[in-house]
């Protein structure tokens, strides 16, 4: 409904300044809008204390006036959402939707003016708002140099923040830092905080289309600026008519694990546009990929050639076997022989090495109820990619694909591709060419009934509610870097991804990793540095559709009552729920298993991990069901367990639970605790 502005006398310099204000619906989150100077500004308070302080909006253009002073509040509308959906899969299948909505319009009259809308929605978890530019004489061509969106952190100078570098040569692939805010540089999101006031923020964005992707630039002390990642030509979104922009997102919590339980990024994008998605399958799968990690086989074609079709049988065998879904094959396709990162413009998605028989894999597959799981990796030449990726998919296709894990694996600026003129330019990973360039791989792949694992990805923000087959993505440090990486991932890694690359959506880690010594023991060597219950609580910490059981076969029939709880997880939940934990320190989850049919649904499964510390944690089982008895299927760090010279002492035991029952969880320094509870 439309209201009348709300006319309030301010005491600064301007005495006629407008506000408007919207509330979440408990009340705990307020906003305020105003045009104080003419200007566009915002602020967002919790609880009665400030969060985000009086925060610059608007934008600069190349050729436009910008749209900043002079811009005054208009007209207001209001509205309210409370309903619920269901998502084809995912963490939860219900997802509620409450907010309080207003959409606040700033105008400025011409010769130099223009208007614009900001939306913002308030849940009860925190805030979205967007930018909405209509149709108007002098915008039919937009090129936008800046967006002037700030985040003013109220009480920056007491506050901590958890981050990674944005714009560096590695993409989004380093270990998190933990520092004062006010260290934090060019930030990517999800870029989470504690204030003095101990509220917990993370700031990311939902809705990522055609447009580029932002981080976060502290300019001024405790004040970041929405940085647009630029085209080749420094222009950072190019624009024709009419435009909104991706929902920029506060999430707001008094606890850490606030943050993690906010559907905020889903509710922000539109709902499925691709109709009968019932071919997206979650699942579990293995694959030819960790033998290459730790120098086992390789990629290119020669004596230690993993993906052949001998190898490639032998995974099938297994995975039918033991229950999995598919089997990766990474470096089946002619192109990776010699130095594979330089090979963009070499590789064929179509033509495969002499040694693997695709249609032989493809009969095979269909006989043991396996499929392979695609790969393409595009080393970073999208024009070569683009040209032949129909005719890719189509191969797939007709070989029983479902699945494609892509690649795009290049230095951060260095994505190639071919303009109109036959001249290479270099983009961003994260700017609006390449936002776009993904989110054509996955509609074209929808059309094939494809789902796409996006490797060397732009950030989620939640478009797999409106492309359900973009099933998954990595975009954080994964288990790779525990083979070679300089240094591997930290203990910490894990219950600092929970609260920060987490909050974006499903991440393929590839876990479970049971053998820790092929580089040997101890703290100085690469390898996972985790104890084995940690590998298998991985499962259920982190969410993703698709699990990799990513060690190789021989290491998992060497421990098979650890290997049990792998092949007993679900990757697909009716629930989810955040119970515990500190960023970086340990996360504790709860999942319940999606009910499919009268023989599954009724299971719950509980992951905990902690950092380099042992610890000892209390769960109330309250989660479970009421007037139930449950197995309680434990696996956890045996008393002598650590991660550096004992990471293999695991004690598994049963115990009958309800859900008045607490359970006491002992971890061992980068240890873990992962749990089925089976319905009696």
């Amino acid at each position: 409904m439309r209201l009348p502005l709300l006319l309030v006398a301010l005491l600064s310099s301007s005495a006629f300044a407008k506000e408007a204000m919207l509330e979440s619906p408990d009340q705990k989150i307020k906003i305020t809008i105003s045009d104080q100077s003419s200007s566009p500004y915002y602020s967002i308070s919790f609880n009665g204390k400030p969060v985000i302080t009086q925060s610059h909006l608007g934008f600069r253009f190349k050729s436009q006036a910008p749209f900043d002073e002079g811009f005054v509040i208009s007209e207001v509308t209001r509205s309210q959402t409370d309903s619920q959906w269901q998502q084809p899969w995912g963490e939860r299948q219900t997802v509620v939707d409450k907010h309080n909505e207003i959409a606040v319009t700033f105008d400025k009259p011409a010769p130099h003016g223009g208007t614009y809308t900001v939306r913002f929605k308030a849940f009860d978890s925190g805030v979205g708002f967007r930018y909405e530019v209509p149709k108007q004489a002098g915008f039919e061509k937009t090129e936008i140099t800046k967006e002037l969106t700030e985040f003013a952190i109220a009480g920056a100078d007491k506050a901590t923040a958890w981050w990674i570098p944005a714009r560096g040569w590695n993409r989004y692939e380093y270990v998190y830092n933990t520092t004062a805010l006010q260290d934090a540089a060019l930030a990517h999101t999800p870029f989470t905080f504690k204030n003095g006031n101990g509220v917990h923020v993370s700031i990311h964005e939902a809705a990522l289309v055609d447009y580029a992707g932002m981080v976060l630039n502290q300019r001024r002390p405790g004040t970041f600026s929405a940085d647009l990642t630029p085209w080749s030509d420094g222009i950072a979104v190019k624009k024709h008519g009419a435009f909104n922009t991706p929902w920029r997102t506060i999430q707001i919590g008094e606890r850490a694990v606030d943050l993690v339980n906010s559907d905020i990024i889903l509710n922000l994008n539109e709902p499925n546009k691709l109709g009968d998605v019932s071919w997206v399958k979650p699942g579990k799968y293995v694959g030819i990929w960790w033998g290459m990690h730790i120098n086992e086989n390789t990629w290119g074609s020669g004596e230690k050639h993993g993906a052949t079709t001998k190898n490639t049988k032998y995974y099938m065998d297994f995975a039918a076997k033991y229950g999995f879904d598919g089997v990766l094959v990474e470096g089946w396709n002619t192109g990776w022989d010699g130095d594979w990162f330089f090979n963009g413009d070499v590789f064929s998605f179509t033509q495969a090495y002499d040694d693997f028989d695709i249609e032989e894999l493809t009969r095979y597959g269909k006989q043991k109820g396996v499929q392979l799981i695609g790969h393409h990796e595009t080393s970073g030449n999208v024009t070569n990619y683009r040209n032949q990726m129909e005719d890719a998919f189509a191969l797939y296709e007709q070989s029983n694909v479902s699945q494609i894990k892509t690649g795009y694996v290049a230095d951060g600026g260095n994505i190639k591709r071919i303009d109109e003129n036959g001249i290479a330019r270099f983009e961003w990973h994260d700017g609006q060419f390449m936002v776009n360039e993904y989110l054509y791989n996955v509609k074209l792949a929808a059309k094939h009934k494809i789902s796409i694992n996006t490797h060397e990805p732009i950030k989620d923000t939640g478009l797999r509610r409106t492309y359900p087959n973009w099933i998954a993505r990595e975009g954080a440090r994964g288990q790779e870097f525990n083979a070679w990486g300089t240094p591997p991932n930290p203990p910490e890694h894990i219950p600092m991804l929970a609260f920060t690359r987490m909050l974006a959506g499903p991440m393929d880690f590839t876990p479970g990793i049971f053998d820790m010594s092929f580089n040997g023991l101890g703290g100085d060597t690469n390898r996972p540095q985790t104890t084995l219950a940690k590998q298998l609580a991985l499962y259920v910490v982190m969410y993703s559709p698709i699990q990799m059981a990513a060690d190789l076969p021989k290491n998992y029939l060497a421990k098979p009552d650890a290997f049990q709880f792998i092949q007993d997880v679900p990757t697909d939940w009716q629930q989810s729920i955040a119970l515990d934990g500190e960023v970086g320190d340990f996360i504790v989850f709860a999942r319940k298993e999606r009910k499919r049919d009268q023989y599954t649904g009724n299971d719950w499964y509980l992951g905990a991990v902690t950092d380099e510390n042992a610890r000892t944690i209390e769960v109330k089982l309250d989660f479970l069901d009421k007037d139930k008895q449950f197995e309680a299927q434990i696996y956890k760090d045996g008393d002598k367990a650590g991660w550096k010279n004992n990471p293999y002492d695991l004690k598994i035991e049963k115990r009958t639970v309800t859900a008045n029952d607490k359970l006491t969880l002992k971890l061992a320094t980068s240890g873990g605790t992962a749990i089925r509870f089976k319905a009696l």
